[in-house]
C-alpha cells in the first residue's frame, strides 16, 4: 500500500483523507442513532413490563408468605444471620442476639441496638421476638461468643 501512495498526487491524497473523515463521521452518527433507537425500545419495553400488574394468584400466594409482625420499642429480638449457610453445621444457630429495638419505621424496617450500644437498621422480616428473660439476655450473648472461638 505504501508503494502505491507515493504515485498519488497531493490533491488526490487530500481528497482521499477527506472522504475517509466523512465516512468515519457518517459511521459514528449511524452507530449513535442505532444506540439511541435500541435504548428507546428498551425503555419502552421496561415501561410496558413494569406497568403490568402482577397476576392476582401470584400476588395472593406471595402475600401469604409475608408475616405481619408488630414490634414495639424496647422489645428484645433475635436477628437472622443468613451468612451462616456458608459453613453449614447442625449445632450452629442461625439466629444471633438478642438485640434491643430502638426505633420502628413505618415501612417495616427496625433499628436495633446491640450490647455495646452500636445501632443499625434491618428488615423487619429478618427478626423474631426473643422469648427469654431480659436478665438472661447478656448471658446468651456471652455463650454465643464462646461457641465461635
Amino acid at each position: 500500500m505504501a508503494t502505491l501512495l507515493h504515485h498519488i498526487q497531493p490533491w488526490m491524497q487530500k481528497s482521499i483523507t477527506e472522504s475517509e473523515a466523512r465516512l468515519e463521521k457518517k459511521m459514528q452518527q449511524f452507530t449513535e442513532r442505532k444506540i439511541a433507537e435500541v435504548n428507546q425500545r428498551l425503555d419502552a419495553f421496561e415501561l410496558r413490563v413494569l406497568a403490568r400488574p402482577a397476576p392476582p394468584k401470584r400476588k395472593k400466594y406471595h402475600n401469604q408468605k409475608i408475616e405481619k409482625r408488630e414490634f414495639a420499642v424496647g422489645d428484645l429480638v433475635l436477628l437472622l444471620n443468613s451468612r451462616l449457610r456458608l459453613f453449614p453445621s447442625k449445632l450452629k444457630s442461625e439466629w444471633t442476639g438478642p438485640f434491643l429495638i430502638t426505633k420502628v419505621f413505618p415501612n417495616g424496617a427496625v433499628e436495633l441496638e446491640n450490647k455495646e450500644g452500636a445501632k443499625f437498621t434491618v428488615n423487619g422480616q429478618k427478626i423474631k421476638i426473643y422469648l427469654g428473660h431480659a436478665e438472661s439476655a447478656h448471658e446468651v450473648v456471652e455463650a454465643y461468643h464462646l461457641d465461635e472461638v
